[in-house]
């Protein structure tokens, strides 16, 4: 590669760490007030659009921070494929500011949900067992773009109208 070329592609390459971590540097600092905020609306939206999950975890004893706290702290790469996830990172970049702090949340949900048939059939240790081992090594492009199609949804429903999730 050029000079040229490898100077353009480290400017994009810096916006878009820059990009990255400039919603989220809290996500990163002392007690990751970030994540855990991140954590409580989910667990609220949850409440809001799987009120039966929601009971059931809760009935389970299992707590958003004990599988979410993951999910928010790596942005679901330890979930889905690097090409998924590159897929998915595209789009939080697309979404702005607001992409990574607030859309992710929105993926997570989408997330959560997608496996609401299979948890609410499982006991404590079963959820955490597939929480932390989720059947998503055959993913391709078309269920990331499920999985956004719904993160958005959720998101218009839900990101300007708060008392919604009350």
């Amino acid at each position: 590669l050029s000079e040229e070329i490898v100077e353009v592609v480290e400017a994009d390459s810096y916006w878009c760490l820059t990009k990255l971590l400039e919603g989220i540097q809290d996500n990163y600092t002392h007690a990751q007030p970030g994540i855990l905020r991140q954590i409580t609306r989910l667990r609220d939206l949850i409440n809001r659009i799987d009120a039966p999950l929601a009971m059931h975890l809760a009935r389970e004893n299992v707590e958003f921070l004990q599988f979410a706290f993951r999910w928010m702290n790596c942005l679901l790469m330890r979930e889905i494929s690097l090409s998924n996830t590159i897929r998915m990172w595209d789009t939080y970049l697309a979404e702005g500011s607001e992409g990574f702090s607030e859309f992710h949340m929105y993926v997570c949900a989408a997330f959560l949900v997608k496996w609401s048939d299979r948890l609410k059939k499982m006991e404590f240790q079963d959820i955490m067992m597939f929480l932390q081992s989720l059947p998503t090594a055959s993913w391709g492009e078309k269920e990331v773009e499920l999985l956004l199609s719904e993160a958005f949804m959720w998101k218009t429903l839900f990101h300007h109208s708060p008392s919604h999730l009350s």
